[in-house]
């Protein structure tokens, strides 16, 4: 387990690289987490686990749009982003 010293130390010498991201991919992402919390408090007052199911499922799938753009980031993958940029049309 690593001491707080140690993360700190370790997040100290990382290269922060705030605004790297383009606009766009910014813009969605800060949409799909409003959705997301819009939608964890719809199914905090469902009480019917059929519609909270359906809740669950699409917020798993804003979650994995998510995760999408983040590998293509990070891999640099333009066919990824542009198939990402797409599927949010």
């Amino acid at each position: 387990m690593k001491r707080f010293k140690d993360f700190d130390q370790m997040m100290e010498s990382m290269e922060v690289l705030e605004g790297a991201y383009p606009v766009w991919v910014r813009m969605v992402v800060g949409g799909i987490v409003l959705r997301l919390r819009t939608l964890d408090s719809r199914m905090q007052s469902e009480e019917d686990p059929i519609k909270q199911n359906k809740i669950i499922s699409q917020q798993n799938k804003l979650l994995g749009y998510i995760n999408g753009m983040g590998v293509g980031i990070s891999t640099n993958d333009k066919k990824l982003m542009d198939r990402m940029k797409a599927m949010r049309k």
